[in-house]
């Protein structure tokens, strides 16, 4: 005689015990406290994502755009007459644009704080940049792994040792050290010998170049701060009767 089994279904959440498909636990996401960041945190955030590589293209970017104004409003610097001039010949929006120092672009504050914060921005990316590749580069190859055979593109060459006083295939393996160190000195590797292994790594220049050409990026805002600074123009408005 057959047994009659009746089949039960109970939804997740009337379920005893903790529910398999929440991770084995019934605590809520409400429960999970984050934790608090402090000042300090904020600051070391802060300083972070000003020193990062994209701020810094986003400064460069920013000053390229407040830089257009100077190129369309004239400037007080270059000529002072044809200021007035301009705003006497456009009330109202001209003294809103003398307000917010379109007149006054490369000397006025929102201009001078892009730039701030873009030296400071690049500054803070260059030196730790700068003390970790040189590190990298001071440091000798990584060493041979122990477990060669795992790696994708492991392979093996058997040669015929001379022991024995036959005639040998190959080189001797310090010999075959040495080949091996002069062809990957041949295609610019940085090159260590070791007791039975060679190690050898490259790929070191690009981030060279990056730093050259943000060392310059930085000479060059220190000179144009320089220029501004030292620079001087003398302009005078003679008036015929």
């Amino acid at each position: 005689m057959a047994e009659k089994r009746e089949n039960t279904y109970m939804p997740a959440g009337h379920r005893d015990g903790p529910d398999p498909a929440a991770g084995g636990t019934s605590a809520s996401r409400a429960d999970v406290t984050p934790p608090v960041l402090g000042i300090k945190g904020m600051f070391r955030w802060a300083w972070t994502q000003l020193t990062s590589m994209r701020t810094a293209l986003m400064l460069l970017l920013m000053l390229a755009v407040a830089a257009v104004p100077g190129s369309i409003f004239p400037q007080r610097v270059q000529d002072a007459f044809a200021v007035e001039t301009w705003i006497e010949d456009n009330p109202g929006i001209g003294e809103v644009l003398d307000f917010f120092q379109f007149f006054d672009v490369y000397s006025s504050v929102w201009f001078s704080a892009i730039y701030l914060l873009l030296f400071i921005s690049l500054i803070g990316c260059i030196l730790p940049r700068a003390k970790k590749h040189w590190q990298q580069i001071t440091s000798p190859p990584p060493r041979t792994p122990r477990r060669l055979e795992r790696l994708p593109e492991f392979g093996a060459l058997e040669l015929q040792s001379s022991a024995a006083g036959d005639a040998a295939d190959g080189p001797e393996p310090d010999q075959a050290l040495q080949d091996a160190a002069a062809v990957l000195k041949a295609r610019r590797y940085r090159v260590e010998v070791r007791e039975s292994s060679v190690g050898a790594e490259k790929g070191y220049l690009k981030e060279t170049g990056n730093l050259i050409f943000h060392i310059a990026l930085v000479g060059v805002l220190i000179c144009v701060a320089l220029g501004s600074m030292f620079s001087y123009r003398g302009q005078k408005i003679l008036m015929e009767d």
